[in-house]
């Protein structure tokens, strides 16, 4: 199940967990209020006839759906190379949509004042990025996740660097995010 906390300012390997001292947890419920992030642990084990992730799917209109691999033996000499692109801060227009199926990671977000929460996702987590938010991602140091991705419609894979807070998604998350997740429908 999906645990998250703010990360502490060390530079060294974004594969390690990154605690503050002492370690500041923060609760799912507490997460999506700060930030729009959803997290549903759903059973690997049944997912595919349990009929949730179907539900979800239809509820929120995720139509594509693929698989990606990410791990030293799949990426090569292209390895680092990925890792450290995934680990530019950046958003998308569309949400991001994550089921991690085997292996583990941390998809780090900034909350309202700006500050990163790292979430370390492990198979059965679903998680779901609001569009605009601005996010990374990383390996943990097993160095392997086997995930599904969905989207509403077509892929969109563009990532826009921060800074793009003139994009008008991410005025409207903001603007989202000031008035507070719990009482808008993100």
């Amino acid at each position: 199940m999906g645990k998250a906390w703010y990360m502490d300012e060390d530079t060294s390997d974004q594969r390690l967990e990154h605690h503050k001292n002492p370690p500041e947890f923060i609760s799912l419920d507490e997460l999506y209020k700060k930030t729009g992030v959803e997290i549903f642990v759903l059973n690997v084990d049944t997912y595919k006839t349990d009929g949730v992730l179907d539900k979800i799917r239809k509820d929120r209109g995720y139509s594509y759906e693929d698989e990606l691999v990410c791990s030293k033996e799949c990426f090569g000499q292209a390895y680092e190379d990925k890792l450290k692109s995934f680990y530019t801060e950046h958003l998308h227009t569309d949400e991001e949509i994550r089921f991690v199926l085997e292996g583990s990671g941390y998809f780090d977000v900034r909350d309202d004042a700006d500050r990163w929460i790292r979430i370390n996702v492990t198979p059965g987590d679903l998680v779901v990025l609001p569009k605009a938010i601005y996010h990374r991602f990383t390996l943990d140091t097993k160095n392997h996740i086997k995930v599904k991705r969905y989207f509403i419609g077509h892929p969109v894979w563009t990532a826009h660097n921060r800074p793009a807070d003139e994009m008008a998604c991410r005025k409207e998350y903001v603007e989202t995010q000031q008035k507070g997740f719990a009482a808008a429908a993100f």
